[in-house]
């Protein structure tokens, strides 16, 4: 049996080794005349610059793999002539559109890419093409971070376990938002470790836990925890240390929570469901995660327990129509009891919709208030730069029929802060109104209950449009053939009705941007796609202000302009 056994292992890792090293795929594409070609290529540190032997290079199809030398390079024999393509064939896409492959540019359709333990695929990046003329390529490697430190627990001699959060700053809608990016718990000796970190802006904190020390817990004795605390020692999210983290770094952090009095917490629930209730607790009118109650439905009631403070308890309810309330609740020495949170039903929000077009394409529903065939989408966005959980994250439009003479509506929004965005299949959306209030550079405030007036959206398609070129050219060998040369960023001015617009800008630097709504830009031009561009924060975009062009578009216009390449990065 053990030989059966160890033959089957075998042939299970050749079978295998077939399946992910050395040049492959010759034998399975059709090739009448066996011509072929070699590509050679480095994986290479992105920051070091240094090679990385024993990386895995594969094409993105998975016919070719083999790994990297001592010296971090490759080589693969591919097969390079018109025979490979089927009637059907593929098709190589282009930044100017589909060409159709030839014996020329058959290699540039495979796409390569690498992997190696404690490296990053590049977020910037895709797969790398080879071009027609290119057999010499180099794939990099973004080094990972590391964020590791100790958990050590005040007045504690047992081997506690503590769970320890991390949040990463995103750019989402060019606004800066908090997201959570893992959660792990603390070994015996009360180290932690996150890995495979990309560059970015983190912040670590320790969740709240309860004192369970076998040698000093007493169940029928006042009842101890440890709140949360957060890098590097204070005490609300909003306080704690930014950590920025560069690539291949290692960031220590140490944290010390410290032992506190917990008391029970009681708040009743009015018109409470027959399903859950989700419940958020806010310390100090801060938003942030850390601590946290939960709901027992048979007594209707919120509980739990929380050391000496003043907190904001959100309660909203699941599924179906949904409801929510908010109460304040202090905690001095004793229990908090005696606190209810009345569950309001969530408002519904109508939106008008007023298309005024020019173009005669499409339904004839121009200048229609209303349903508008469908061709306007809009969404919440909650104004905060803490992302909230579950539906406390925002809402969007929900579509009646056709048939229904009635305008959008937006369900189940809780109150608060909203940033509006509008899509529309038709054109742009001119102006946002809620009464006097520009919802195109102001946020919608939401109170408890209802409101009266619907959403007055116009939209319009009198776009204007820009080309050109950037002045500076791209070398070839820095930037794979199949992603853009550049990127084209359009900003709106603060108090344009502009919207922001985003161009992959092909190799041989020029652009061509239709359709843009009128009004003030600012236009930049980056070697590389800048995910994180925090284009709504006046203060985060003046280091720009010298390194782009200003127009002002009206409608109809065609804007040429030449732009200089900005080569750093954020």
């Amino acid at each position: 049996m053990r030989g059966i056994r160890s033959l089957r292992a075998l042939s299970l890792a050749v079978a295998l080794l077939g399946c992910f090293v050395g040049p492959l795929g010759a034998q399975t594409i059709p090739n009448s005349k066996n011509e072929s070609a070699t590509i050679h290529g480095t994986v290479v540190n992105s920051v070091t610059h240094a090679p990385i032997g024993r990386a895995l290079v594969y094409s993105q199809d998975n016919r070719f793999a083999t790994l990297t030398d001592s010296e971090g390079r490759f080589e693969f024999t591919v097969p390079s002539n018109k025979a490979q393509r089927s009637d059907e064939g593929p098709l190589l896409r282009r930044s100017d559109g589909p060409t159709e492959v030839t014996e020329e540019n058959l290699v540039s359709m495979i796409p390569f890419m690498a992997r190696k333990p404690g490296f990053l695929s590049d977020e910037n990046a895709q797969a790398t093409f080879v071009g027609p003329d290119q057999r010499e390529v180099t794939i990099y490697l973004v080094p990972a971070g590391l964020i590791v430190g100790r958990v050590t627990v005040a007045d504690s001699e047992s081997s506690q376990r503590v769970r320890v959060d991390l949040f990463r700053r995103q750019v989402q809608n060019g606004r800066a938002t908090w997201t959570s990016a893992g959660t792990v718990a603390t070994w015996s000796d009360g180290q932690f470790r996150f890995s495979d970190l990309y560059p970015g802006t983190y912040k670590v904190f320790t969740r709240e836990s309860m004192d369970r020390d076998p040698l000093t817990f007493d169940p029928r004795g006042p009842l101890y925890g440890y709140p949360p605390v957060y890098f590097p020692g204070v005490s609300n999210f909003e306080a704690g240390t930014a950590i920025q983290l560069r690539a291949g770094v290692t960031f220590n952090v140490d944290l010390s929570p410290q032992r506190r009095r917990y008391y029970p917490v009681n708040v009743g629930v009015a018109n409470a469901p027959e399903g859950g209730v989700g419940v958020q607790v806010l310390a100090g009118g801060q938003i942030g995660p850390g601590y946290s109650l939960g709901y027992n439905p048979r007594a209707h009631a919120i509980q739990g327990w929380l050391p000496d403070g003043t907190y904001t308890v959100e309660a909203e309810t699941y599924g179906g129509p949904s409801a929510s309330g908010t109460t304040e609740i202090s905690v001095q020495g004793a229990a908090a009891t005696g606190h209810t949170v009345t569950l309001v039903p969530n408002t519904s929000l109508r939106v008008n919709v007023a298309e005024e077009l020019t173009s005669t394409q499409g339904p004839a529903d121009s200048g229609q208030t209303g349903v508008s065939g469908g061709h306007t989408y809009v969404r919440l966005e909650p104004a905060g730069e803490f992302e909230r959980r579950g539906r406390f994250r925002g809402a969007e439009t929900r579509q009646p029929d056709a048939a229904e003479d009635a305008p959008l509506t937006i369900e189940n929004v809780m109150p608060g802060r909203y940033w509006v965005h509008v899509y529309s299949w038709r054109g742009y959306a001119a102006a946002i109104k809620y009464g006097d209030a520009d919802l195109l550079h102001q946020p919608l405030v939401v109170p408890p209950g209802s409101l009266s007036s619907p959403i007055e959206v116009t939209v319009r398609d009198d776009f204007a449009q820009i080309d050109g070129i950037i002045v500076e050219k791209v070398p070839a060998a820095s930037v794979p053939s199949a992603n853009p040369a550049a990127y084209l960023y359009l900003i709106p001015s603060p108090d344009s009705p502009g919207q922001f617009k985003e161009l992959g800008v092909s190799p041989n630097g020029k652009f061509f941007l239709p359709q843009i709504p009128p009004g003030d830009y600012q236009v930049l031009a980056f070697a590389r796609r800048q995910k994180d561009l925090e284009y709504q924060n006046t203060e985060a975009m003046r280091k720009y202000e010298s390194l782009g062009q200003e127009i002002r578009l009206v409608p109809g216009q065609t804007a040429h302009l030449e732009l200089h390449l900005i080569s750093g990065s954020e």
